[in-house]
């Protein structure tokens, strides 16, 4: 298996994000990040943002995910997905590279 392959963003997570989109002034991007901390070591940060320099763009029907340099190696074969269950709809992450996660599902470890 390539570790080396960008994270996949699937269709549910960009028609969500076109939902978002749809009556704002200026449409911006999902930026998936990941940071040091959270209660297993890493976090996901997702957030909507404006393209920067270094960032992957993942882009389908004009809708933008943006992955920093940085993050972009925690994120490697992973699954950018948006779901809907009785605690809430979000953005999830289903990462290949965690070792580990806890039960807000932000936070894992590699």
């Amino acid at each position: 298996m390539d570790l080396n392959l960008p994270p996949k963003v699937t269709d549910r997570a960009f028609a969500r994000l076109a939902e978002i989109n749809e009556n704002a002034t200026q449409a911006m991007a999902l930026r998936v990040a990941v940071e040091g901390g959270g209660c297993s070591g890493f976090q996901y940060d997702i957030k909507l943002d404006q393209a920067a320099e270094d960032d992957l763009i993942l882009e389908q029907n004009g809708q933008k995910v943006l992955v920093d340099a940085v993050s972009l190696p925690f994120l490697s074969n992973a699954v950018i997905d948006f779901s809907e269950e009785l605690i809430g709809a979000r953005f999830v992450i289903n990462n290949p590279n965690a070792t580990s996660s806890c039960g807000c599902g932000t936070s894992f470890s590699i």
